[in-house]
């Protein structure tokens, strides 16, 4: 399971107080805790242990494997091993080595079980070849998710933050409304990509008389601070299809994708990408520009037959022990897997009235089916 931005500053302020708080040749420091001399180099390193700190995990959040790497560091911190704080430390550890481990002995793009082994995501076979293929084309950086109301488009938002503990990537999402405006989107893309201690934002829309260009400068500033980022940035806009269709969001759409396709001409794959979800084929249409650049995918709800798919998986990849040696027959996982579509459809159709998408419904009883098998 990956850690979240609190215990990742949790992480970073362990660094700072006793890895780089009384260093006074920090490079060599790392080198004798077993990094890399070009992972070393590459690091801006300063006399300021903060920064330092900060520094770090940017660096190491690239990829889960020097994620793992730098946890062992931290738990090696003589100073911390001693604390209580050691037994947090250990924790972290042994969630992203099972990260590690699922990314090494399993497809993360075929994954049906996500993060604590209980989260269910279901079906959706095209969208991770999609993924696949997003992740691997650098000339593709806008994904349209498209589909029917309630048929899971912003549950891809989940997947996605499973993919990128795998592909090294952070998502950033920012949920739209009937009321958004593009002034309103643009500071909570700018606030995920400022840095959190200073809090500044070079730009303020409102305050200019025109205020396209603003929009257009404002785009610029936000696709520029992505890119000259250590982490590369995927940017979320779900729930496009609530838009207003007289909202200004629309123009900075397309003005946003434009700049990621000019910027990727500069920087490459270190550009951001967008992904819209709920963005149908007959909305706003993007620039030409991008006709190339474009991927689709369109969610659809979930049959007894995709879950039939899901757990038929799952109970393969994590069949019941009947014994300490025994493998189960066939016939027992098929059973299993009967039993669990039917208990799921019968639990969605009983909670008919509790105001929640059908997928959701769906998604919840499935995780309700996982955690009482697990138990038993």
């Amino acid at each position: 399971m990956p850690l979240n931005e609190a215990e990742w500053f949790a992480v970073t302020n362990w660094l700072a107080q006793y890895l780089f708080l009384d260093t006074d040749h920090p490079r060599t420091e790392l080198l004798n805790y077993g990094f890399s001399e070009e992972f070393v180099t590459a690091l801006p390193i300063t006399t300021v242990s903060a920064e330092n700190a900060r520094s770090l995990v940017r660096a190491a959040r690239r990829n889960i494997r020097q994620q793992v790497e730098l946890l062992k560091v931290v738990n090696h911190l003589d100073q911390l091993s001693t604390l209580p704080e050691i037994g947090t430390a250990r924790e972290f550890l042994h969630r992203l080595q099972e990260d590690l481990e699922i990314h090494a002995r399993q497809d993360t793009f075929r994954t049906c079980v996500l993060k604590n082994g209980t989260e269910a995501f279901i079906d959706r076979k095209e969208l991770r070849e999609t993924l696949r293929r997003f992740v691997d084309d650098r000339e593709k950086f806008v994904l349209a998710v498209d589909g029917d109301p309630g048929s899971g488009r912003s549950y891809t938002y989940t997947f996605l933050r499973h993919i990128a503990q795998h592909s090294g990537f952070h998502p950033v999402r920012v949920v739209l409304s009937h009321t958004s405006t593009a002034s309103q989107v643009i500071r909570r893309l700018a606030a995920f990509l400022s840095d959190p201690h200073t809090g500044a934002q070079p730009f303020d829309p409102t305050q200019l008389n025109d205020l396209l260009p603003a929009i257009d400068d404002a785009v610029h500033w936000v696709i520029g601070q992505a890119t000259a980022a250590d982490e590369h940035y995927w940017l979320v806009l779900d729930e496009c299809d609530k838009l207003d269709p007289r909202s200004d969001v629309w123009d900075f759409i397309g003005q946003l994708a434009l700049a990621i396709y000019e910027h990727a001409a500069v920087r490459g794959d270190q550009a951001p990408r967008l992904v819209l979800l709920g963005y149908g084929r007959s909305m706003y249409q993007l620039p030409y520009d991008l006709r190339g650049s474009l991927c689709w995918d369109t969610a659809r709800v979930v049959e007894r037959q995709d879950l039939h798919s899901f757990f038929d998986q799952y109970f393969h990849e994590s069949p019941p022990r009947l014994t300490d040696t025994a493998q189960p027959e066939e016939s027992v996982i098929a059973g299993l897997v009967d039993e669990a579509v039917d208990a799921v459809l019968q639990d969605s159709r009983a909670r008919d009235d509790d105001g929640d998408s059908y997928m959701r419904k769906i998604c919840t009883a499935a995780e309700k089916a996982i955690r009482v098998y697990q138990t038993l």
